[in-house]
């Protein structure tokens, strides 16, 4: 009932996510396809590197508020204003992202004032839905230091721009992330419901596939329709296709069931390593993957080979896929996936054929190791299934 009087509104085991939270993830849509149309431009390992951090600030924020919004409704009271703020807040954050590492301008300061004000608008509105959880409020109330530490470093680093910036920022995300991680092992987060978090986790892992895509129209923006372009659309579609297979055909279903049938410290435990930070290096491996059909795409029309940069970014994005699920994997159901490390291990091995042949060649060996993985797992499920049903015919007696 104090909740109710301040305005907000818990969440129960049962609770989804609402239509105002999908609402809300359209700034991060925009959000993303600016960093990755900032790491296209830059086309270097420093522009990749800027990349990362932006999405790890974006991913940051995001996580923050898909926990609010399975704590209280974000659809009601004081957690949707809450959230139209930072709506506003991580719009101007997107729009900076251009200029964010660029010290000529004024946008790598705006950038850092926005994103501190989504923070701090997440972590006042979280108190308050805390109402009378004392253990909670205290975990808020511990969470402002690794934050205000991290934006101890953010501020000089926006003003002093180059290497230093870059420096710095990497610094003050370590140091909040580590901070944030370090007191949430054993801290009063409250997980109240499970398949909130699972369903909230994989409309962004739709959000970020859905960057391959946007990729190949970027890629293929200006150039006249063609044989060349419509494989490589039909192949960044099976890509994206692929890594959409490889996480909701079975994986994103058993780790709900799992995260499910955990309870108290355990629960909060596993959402906080296995979702919060066990997806990150899953969402920055699509991107990279979505950087790599860009560069295919775009260059069909060249002749030469794939290149570096961007058989790096399609190769080394898509292991990195692989090698983020199998981490995830583990932590929940606590067995190492062999055939996703082993797929990863391939894709990796290939890539320096893809640096000198055709782009559709490095595309197309991606495609093949992905297909060939889900056909191998798809083989692996159904003789369990088999062995399962076949241990109550007549004949297993």
């Amino acid at each position: 009932m104090t909740a109710l009087r301040k305005g907000v509104h818990p969440a129960g085991e049962d609770h989804r996510a609402t239509p105002f939270e999908l609402f809300f993830d359209l700034v991060y849509v925009f959000a993303i396809t600016q960093v990755t149309g900032h790491m296209a431009r830059e086309r270097s390992v420093n522009g990749v590197l800027q990349g990362i951090l932006t999405l790890a600030m974006l991913w940051g924020t995001w996580s923050g508020y898909t926990w609010l919004g399975n704590h209280s409704r974000a659809d009601q009271g004081a957690l949707r204003a809450g959230m139209i703020v930072a709506m506003a807040a991580m719009f101007v954050v997107a729009l900076a992202i251009p200029e964010a590492w660029s010290a000529a301008s004024g946008a790598p300061l705006l950038l850092v004032c926005a994103y501190l004000l989504v923070r701090l608008v997440h972590l006042t509105v979280f108190a308050k839905a805390a109402s009378d959880d004392t253990g909670l409020r205290h975990q808020i109330a511990v969470s402002w230091l690794p934050m205000l530490a991290g934006a101890a470093l953010l501020v000089p680093g926006a003003l002093l721009g180059g290497r230093t910036q870059l420096l710095l920022f990497a610094i003050a995300l370590l140091v909040d992330w580590a901070g944030i991680y370090l007191t949430a092992r054993r801290g009063a987060w409250r997980l109240h419901s499970p398949a909130h978090l699972a369903e909230r986790h994989g409309l962004f892992m739709i959000l970020a596939i859905g960057e391959s895509l946007i990729a190949i129209g970027a890629g293929a923006a200006g150039q006249a329709v063609s044989g060349p372009l419509l494989v490589a659309a039909v192949l960044g579609m099976a890509t994206a296709v692929c890594l959409w297979w490889l996480y909701f055909g079975v994986a994103a279903r058993e780790a709900e069931r799992r995260l499910s049938h955990a309870h108290g410290r355990r629960r909060v435990t596993l959402a906080v390593e296995a979702y919060t930070y066990g997806h990150f290096p899953i969402i920055a491996g699509i991107l990279l993957t979505a950087l790599g059909i860009e560069g295919v795409v775009a260059h069909l029309g060249d002749g030469g080979p794939l290149g570096v940069f961007s058989a790096l970014a399609l190769h080394g994005g898509a292991a990195l896929y692989l090698l983020g699920q199998a981490l995830f994997g583990l932590r929940m159901h606590g067995a190492v996936n062999r055939l996703r490390l082993l797929a990863a291990g391939a894709v990796l091995a290939v890539t320096p054929l893809a640096v000198v042949l055709p782009p559709l060649a490095g595309l197309s060996a991606v495609v093949i190791v992905l297909v060939a993985l889900i056909a191998a797992e798809s083989r692996q499920e159904w003789a369990r299934t088999q062995q399962f049903w076949g241990s109550f015919s007549p004949t297993a007696e």
